[in-house]
């Protein structure tokens, strides 16, 4: 008599828990300090986009 086999599929793999970008807390910008003058003093800050993460708010995976 023939033995029935039973194959169990293997789990699926969780998607990764998404970290959020240290740098921007998330948000996609961070604060760029402006600065005018020849003595290149700052007068103020203005948003510019986060360069870790390009505007994504997620940390890089590599």
């Amino acid at each position: 008599m023939a033995t029935k086999r039973t194959t169990t599929k293997p789990p699926k793999n969780a998607p990764p828990a998404l970290v959020v970008c240290s740098p921007c807390d998330g948000s996609g910008m961070v604060a760029a300090t402006v600065r005018v003058g020849r003595k290149r003093r700052p007068v103020g800050q203005q948003d510019g986009i986060c360069l870790n993460c390009l505007g994504s708010g997620l940390a890089p995976t590599a």
